[in-house]
């Protein structure tokens, strides 16, 4: 058995498709299906359902799988390991991050690259947060920056990083004077919003908690990019509902205000994810070392100035 027949295996798992799988281990199609042929009659069990076109894997792929991807694995964090050894960390980073996030990860990463010059990252911004613990848990990402409210995280560890708050960012023209440090939901819904789509956990968080007290939020403009809303509150015809800790990453115009939501105060803990696993992603136990020194919490509390 070799570790090639095996990364061939994962990615034909992940891909569901013989000629992307072959594309993304860089070999030509007939390459890959042949591997996969010697590694089932190495194993004596067939690991593919086969016809003109990938079918699935059998019921003893679904099972030899899991292992695969975790012999590869602790094949890489050997590799990582054995590379310290000689020059310092070396690899990729492969880090899931919450689209909120995203920001808050450059924090991380930041100290984590300069501590580890050697060492590259790889964001992967798009996923929800129910992949991300999927991928983790397949070993195909080292650590993910994630919210866990109500989430099952068995088999994984968790570090908290910081708690999310939500502030209102808009024109000091569109806020009455009474508005200038605090506001409440049901007064915030007045004005012309702009937020997170339903897609995102964080807006249907706040939908779930808002509901139970009879506030029903209908923004005008909704998108799946804070940036988009943070320009949007800028351009002064918005006002955003966004997260407290992006605010330290954008410049706003003078006439922005920057307004404490609270009656209901929505939080949601964030939290860096990582394998369970002995001995694991020796990537993943660094960046873990660096976010255990942080103290974000107090960051974004000195970036919220009325």
């Amino acid at each position: 058995m070799l570790f090639r027949q095996l990364e061939y295996f994962v990615a034909l798992a992940r891909e569901r498709h013989f000629a992307r799988a072959a594309a993304a281990c860089y070999v030509s199609q007939p390459a890959l299906s042949e591997a996969i042929r010697k590694l089932e009659h190495e194993l004596n069990v067939p690991l593919v359902n086969r016809g003109h076109a990938f079918q699935g894997l059998t019921p003893e792929g679904e099972r030899l799988v899991v292992w695969a991807r975790r012999i590869l694995a602790d094949h890489d964090a050997l590799e990582q390991e054995v590379a310290a050894m000689r020059s310092g960390l070396d690899g990729q980073l492969r880090l899931g991050v919450a689209t909120t996030a995203s920001t808050t990860a450059a924090l991380v990463v930041a100290p984590f690259c300069s501590a580890h010059p050697l060492a590259s990252v790889k964001l992967e911004t798009r996923l929800s947060t129910e992949d991300i613990l999927n991928e983790l848990r397949r070993f195909e990402l080292d650590a993910g920056i994630v919210h866990l409210d109500g989430a099952d995280t068995a088999g994984l560890a968790v570090v908290p990083l910081y708690t999310e708050r939500f502030v209102l960012a808009a024109n000091q023209r569109l806020l009455p004077g009474d508005w200038s440090h605090h506001i409440t939901w049901p007064e915030l819904s007045q004005l012309p919003l702009c937020m997170l789509n339903t897609s995102r956990r964080s807006r249907q968080q706040i939908d779930s908690l808002l509901g139970e007290s009879g506030v029903v939020l209908r923004p005008r403009i909704e998108s799946d990019s804070v940036a988009f809303i943070y320009a949007l509150v800028d351009s002064g015809n918005r006002a955003g509902v966004v997260p407290q800790e992006w605010i330290h990453a954008f410049t706003f115009s003078p006439d922005i205000r920057i307004v404490a939501v609270d009656a209901p105060a929505i939080t949601s803990a964030v939290s860096l994810v990582t394998s369970a696993s002995e001995p694991g992603s020796l990537l993943a136990r660094a960046l873990v070392d660096i976010a255990r020194r942080l103290s974000l919490d107090k960051l974004f509390e000195r970036a919220l100035v009325p």
